[in-house]
């Protein structure tokens, strides 16, 4: 058994219902930890593959970087599997109970809130925006950050639903990520990894086109 952190990436295929009827869509699913030890950022369309993914180690959590239905569609039975418990900033309730309406809403996630796991320390960032709730869980002295669907590679995410807002997940990327050192690997919830100074490029660029 290895105590050496590493980061593994779980991509699942899914479909949406509530917002997008019959849309299919691959999500990101982010396992850190070691051989004895683990947390899932994101619970998004299959929880038995999630689980097969972490096999007998310790979850000591599953932290939800947004309440939209591709990222917390497969949590409850996710959690119950791993034996874990869920985490969601409570700005994003709403939208949690739109999927699970029955259930109990996760535990509390606030600015600042750490977790440790394999030696490596994530701290919670508020980045409002594409949802009011969005976090991002930044690992400084390692030298990544999991960004949900507030930043990709090529820009921010989407600000199209009547509670998103543009200027908002502006300010939240230029003050929460582009704050972090420019080598600093950003680990999205959809498509490829990319880095800060990639995406302080293409963020300049973006906001010159006038979108």
């Amino acid at each position: 058994m290895s105590d050496t952190p590493r980061i593994e990436l779980l991509r699942t295929q899914g479909t949406l219902w509530r917002e997008a009827e019959g849309f299919s869509i691959e999500n990101n699913v982010w396992i850190i930890g070691s051989d004895t030890e683990a947390i899932v950022i994101d619970a998004a369309h299959d929880a038995a593959e999630i689980a097969e993914a972490v096999g007998e180690r310790t979850v000591h959590g599953i932290l939800l970087t947004h309440g939209h239905e591709d990222h917390v569609n497969a949590a409850l039975e996710t959690a119950a599997k791993l034996d874990a418990p869920l985490f969601l900033h409570e700005a994003d309730d709403f939208l949690w109970r739109e999927i699970h309406a029955e259930a109990e809403t996760p535990l509390e996630l606030t600015h600042g809130d750490t977790f440790t796991v394999a030696g490596v320390t994530l701290e919670t960032r508020h980045t409002p925006g594409h949802t009011p709730g969005s976090v991002c869980f930044v690992a400084r002295d390692h030298g990544f950050v999991f960004s949900g669907d507030t930043l990709f590679q090529g820009g921010p995410g989407a600000t199209r639903w009547e509670y998103s807002d543009f200027g908002q997940i502006i300010t939240s990327i230029e003050e929460q990520l582009f704050s972090l050192d420019e080598q600093t690997q950003v680990l999205p919830g959809h498509g490829d990894p990319t880095t800060v100074a990639a995406e302080q490029v293409q963020l300049k660029a973006y906001l010159e086109r006038g979108w």
